[in-house]
């Protein structure tokens, strides 16, 4: 090896062992990832599996790999014999070293993350907490809590420093023309044959017809989605995302009239002469106040199990319990995304999350409304409330493009003489979920009749922390958002108690969901689709909505049809995704959300799983480990893949054609 390492291939070869090198360095990384979060993937992993995930992460390590080390190998290879000095590889070895270190710590940092998205991180997350302040501290804590990835970043770039591969050569070794000549050829064909292998290794092949490799890619590697992440990894993810289009419109259907007989998200209700005996409903606009109570995942309520666990889990939630027992509720009940920023347009406008955060891509800027601003045109007082710093997350701003009248933030509240101000700031987020709930319950007494608002908590979020004064009441549990959800539920049980005593109470109709699901410890809430068991709970006090358990699906993006459709809204089409739920049988009911490039469709007593070409798998929606895949055994598999096809058509060619703000005029209505 000394020898070599003094010839005239000592840069090829020494660069081919640290390669290596960098390869080890994603396996620890994915071994790691896949260690931290073991919980998810273990279902998953089989003999064939296994076998699977490593040809697929080999491939997918290979591109990230020849990515981050371009500059690297064009250094190591540069056909000049002035080059092979001491300082000069002392300098390529600091741009390994700096590019594997960064590699490593995105890759471990994500392993964190993962629980919150089920997906590796994408360039997303940088428009995401763009406008937050926060983030170091958010950052710090999370470095505390996982001191180990840290001694394993530590001991691997330790290691890599030593295992490090230098070629020991000296330009003064070549004194002639023709050993120069000979050195430079050489290392120029090496060059020519690195540029042709870092080429295919980046696209994925150079075979005909292969186009570069995608986070989509992922699925043929795996039998669940869920497992894409463990295949990717998360420079690869980045790198892929960067500047790439959101939508794209499929070939399902000739025309969007053609898709439209299969499914149409225009909602249109003509009121021609409106009265009970035509069985048309009078508009009768009752308030309505929307709680999306932040990571609320169906796993943490007790009244939404008790099918599971032999009747005996008592849950985190004893006062939602309470308003199940007097909501309309249903048994199957999904978030259409798994981020914060997927929850407002799914809930608000009735647009769910395919592919990558609706907010963040260039459709969030077409021609649309969504429930507040429709109702602001038809005699209603809107506002949005958020305990966050005004722009977190970007909400201010999609609150005034959905049409929000008014914004309560932080400091609004701060303002507010009759509330405690900065003191019940969390130190992270923003204002407590207790008193920011009471202020939001006296704000909506200012409000004139009829008002429609919608609030988004923020206590039961990453670092999972509650108010000193609660440090004795809600305990560390098994996870450490438990003891968060038991004080939003406090919160929230308080707030509901303050609202019972208000005059517009009767006269409101109340909606809490929730914007994700979070971290779990049951094994039916780490699937593919139990990652988004979201509870959906809609409560009339006046009970005109009776309350009850319907054995159906619900979905976020059903609230704003079926509560338009409850008020008589009348004022001309709009556009929602979702259905009226309170006007479509059980057995029609239906969701769907996206995960790593599989759409999920839920309907008909199963979840079907879509590549965009074909379906990957199909279950029972009872089958809650998602173990019996009867692909091809579904009589209504041809029906589903139909009517999701139906759906994803829509979906894109309104976002890439700027079609989501229906008018009569438009050809949809004949």
């Amino acid at each position: 090896m000394k020898s070599l390492l003094k010839s005239t291939f000592a840069s090829p070869i020494a660069l081919v062992f640290n390669l290596l090198l960098a390869y080890a360095i994603f396996f620890i990384a994915r071994l790691t990832y896949f260690l931290v979060n073991y919980s998810y993937f273990i279902d998953g992993l089989s003999i064939s599996s296994l076998w699977l995930w490593v040809r697929g992460s080999l491939l997918f390590d290979t591109t990230a790999i020849l990515y981050t080390h371009i500059l690297y190998i064009v250094m190591m290879l540069l056909p000049l014999w002035r080059k092979e000095t001491p300082i000069y590889h002392k300098v390529c070895k600091w741009v390994f070293m700096v590019v594997n270190a960064l590699s490593l710590a995105i890759n471990l940092a994500d392993s964190v993350y993962f629980p919150f998205t089920l997906r590796r991180t994408t360039t997303s997350v940088f428009r995401e907490f763009d406008n937050e302040n926060n983030l170091a501290g958010i950052l710090f804590h999370n470095a505390v809590t996982h001191w180990y990835l840290i001694l394993i970043f530590i001991i691997v770039l330790w290691l890599a420093n030593k295992l490090y591969v230098m070629p020991r050569t000296d330009h003064r070794s070549y004194a002639s023309l023709r050993q120069r000549l000979v050195y430079a050829a050489q290392l120029f064909l090496c060059l020519a044959v690195a540029a042709v292998l870092t080429v295919a290794g980046c696209r994925g092949g150079l075979q005909s017809g292969v186009r570069p490799i995608t986070i989509s890619n992922a699925n043929q590697y795996v039998e669940r989605p869920t497992d894409c992440a463990l295949v990717l990894n998360t420079p690869f993810a980045l790198i892929r995302t960067i500047g790439k289009s959101d939508f794209a419109v499929p070939d399902y259907f000739l025309s969007l009239a053609a898709a439209s007989e299969v499914y149409n998200p225009v909602q249109w209700m003509v009121y021609k002469e409106p009265s009970p005996a035509s069985g048309v409903r009078l508009p009768n606009k009752k308030n309505i106040v929307i709680l999306i109570v932040e990571s609320f995942g169906r796993e943490y309520i007790g009244g939404f199990n008790r099918d599971f666990f032999d009747g005996k889990y008592k849950g985190y939630t004893p006062n939602v319990d309470k308003l199940i027992d007097k909501s309309l509720v249903y048994r199957f009940s999904y978030c259409n995304g798994r981020k914060s920023i997927d929850g407002m347009p799914s809930i608000l406008c009735g647009i769910p999350r395919f592919g990558e955060p609706f907010i963040l891509t260039p459709a969030s800027m077409n021609d649309y409304t969504g429930m507040p601003g429709l109702l602001s045109k038809w005699g209603y007082q809107t506002a949005f409330f958020h305990g966050a710093n005004r722009g977190s997350m970007g909400f201010l701003a999609f609150a005034n493009k959905i049409g929000f009248q008014k914004y309560y933030g932080r400091q609004d509240y701060s303002e507010d003489p009759r509330f405690g101000g900065d003191k019940d700031f969390d130190g992270n987020w923003g204002i407590w979920d207790e008193p920011f709930l009471q202020y939001y319950c006296t704000k909506m007494g200012e409000m004139k009749q009829p008002f429609m608002t919608a609030l988004f908590t923020v206590s039961s979020h990453d670092p999972f922390v509650v108010p000193e004064k609660y440090k004795n009441v809600y305990k560390e549990e098994h996870l450490p958002i438990q003891k968060c959800i038991r004080y939003t539920d406090m919160a929230i049980g308080k707030f509901f108690e303050s609202a019972s005593k208000q005059p517009w109470f009767k006269n409101t109709i109340f909606v809490l969901t929730s914007d994700h699901t979070n971290q779990s410890d049951h094994e039916q809430y780490m699937t593919d689709i139990g990652g988004f068991c979201s509870p959906i709970i809609i409560y009339d006090p006046s009970e005109e909505i009776k309350p009850g358990r319907i054995d159906g699906v619900a979905q976020q993006i059903d609230i704003m049809p079926t509560l338009f459709y409850h008020i008589g809204y009348n004022a001309g089409p709009y556009l929602s995704f979702g259905k009226d739920l309170l006007h479509t049988p059980a057995e029609e009911t239906w969701a769907v959300n996206y995960l790593n490039g599989i759409y999920q469709y839920v309907k008909y007593g199963y979840v079907l799983q879509w590549d965009g070409k074909q379906t990957k798998a199909i279950y029972r929606v009872t089958d809650a480990l998602m173990k019996q895949n009867l692909l091809g055994h579904v009589p209504e598999q041809a029906k589903m893949e139909q009517e999701l096809k139906a759906i994803i058509y829509q979906y894109m060619y309104r976002m890439v054609h700027d079609k989501m703000h229906p008018t009569i005029k438009n050809p949809e209505f004949k």
